[in-house]
């Protein structure tokens, strides 16, 4: 029986794995994979990782060293892979999508959550204040929702947005051609929208691309969701289209510096990241912790596509999703 290590594992993904696993001897390490953990692997046929473990040369050669042939993402973005420096060392599989309408639904949730403030209510009723000075939101219905990114999640939410009756229009690097929508210029789509929702992965071509120049370009009072990546948005730049009124609100599920922080306890810690500590601090964003994947259904498929990535890979030598930096095939 194969041994497989896993990383950066939490309670649920234990539950999740154990109810398909009949092929493996899993080890659950709550530690991230970093080059001053990477030892627990030594032992191991295979390492399992999630979006904020390390795994940069320093790890892939160890992993190397320690004869571990195949690295699993137990999630779709790879952003923190060396992947250049894994190819033909160790293979790469990931899960390409668990559940794109988990994503979708959370970002429209943010969207809505902002637009009538339910985050100030839910406070203000439970205080027994029942004024409604402060919380008037808009219509959605007939506003103009940009969507940056096309992929399966964006083609998601573009269906719950036009749910709403609201004009959709998309920008992406690599439009669909297949794709019922109007596709604009990015400066068209930071012109024209009300909303814009972000669906697109964090690579070097979009790093940064809501930043000082981008938010320039945006209406004022327009509200910004960012359920892709953190790396997408320049969070600096975020902050004072948020301070200048340029962006009238913005909600977030994840965060550029988050490695270090989501997914954990931290309520009894002194936060030293000072540009999270202004954000969540703000009254008009609302920042969930990477928590846009999490249903039952995106962690059932998560475990069972993993699974069968690895089974795959030792039992019949093949490489079902795969993410390598040159591969032909």
């Amino acid at each position: 029986m194969k041994k497989i290590a896993f990383f950066d594992t939490k309670p649920y993904d234990e539950k999740s794995f154990e109810r398909f696993n009949q092929y493996f001897h899993i080890r659950y390490f709550e530690e991230k994979l970093t080059p001053k953990t990477v030892d627990l692997a030594n032992g191991y046929d295979a390492v399992c990782v999630f979006v904020n473990d390390t795994v940069d040369k320093e790890v892939i050669d160890k992993l190397v060293e320690y004869k571990i042939s195949v690295l699993a993402l137990r999630c779709a973005g790879f952003n923190n892979v060396d992947l250049e420096h894994a190819y033909q060392k160790i293979s790469i599989v990931r899960v390409p999508a668990y559940s794109p309408h988990a994503v979708a639904e959370h970002a429209m949730s943010l969207l809505l959550t902002l637009n009538r403030k339910i985050h100030k209510a839910y406070v203000r009723t439970r205080e027994f204040n029942f004024s409604l000075s402060g919380l008037t939101g808009f219509d959605m219905v007939g506003k103009t929702i940009g969507i940056l990114g096309t992929g399966r999640i964006g083609q998601i939410f573009m269906k719950i947005a036009r749910g709403f009756d609201m004009k959709v229009i998309a920008y992406d690097l690599y439009p669909n051609k297949n794709l019922d929508v109007e596709y604009v210029s990015l400066d068209e789509l930071l012109g024209r929208s009300d909303m814009i929702s972000v669906h697109i992965p964090l690579t070097e071509q979009t790093k940064y691309m809501i930043n000082d120049q981008t938010i320039s370009k945006m209406k004022t009072g327009i509200y910004l969701v960012n359920t892709s990546r953190g790396g997408v948005v320049d969070t600096q730049a975020l902050i004072r289209g948020l301070k200048s009124g340029k962006i009238k609100g913005a909600g977030l599920d994840v965060y550029e510096e988050e490695s270090s922080l989501f997914f954990e306890d931290m309520s009894d810690t002194i936060i030293q990241d000072d540009v999270l500590s202004i954000l969540v601090n703000m009254p008009n964003v609302i920042l969930t912790s990477h928590q846009a994947f999490l249903t039952e259904e995106a962690l059932a498929s998560i475990a069972q596509v993993t699974l069968s990535n690895l089974m795959k890979f030792f039992d019949e030598g093949k490489v079902d999703n795969e993410v390598c930096w040159n591969c032909k095939n």
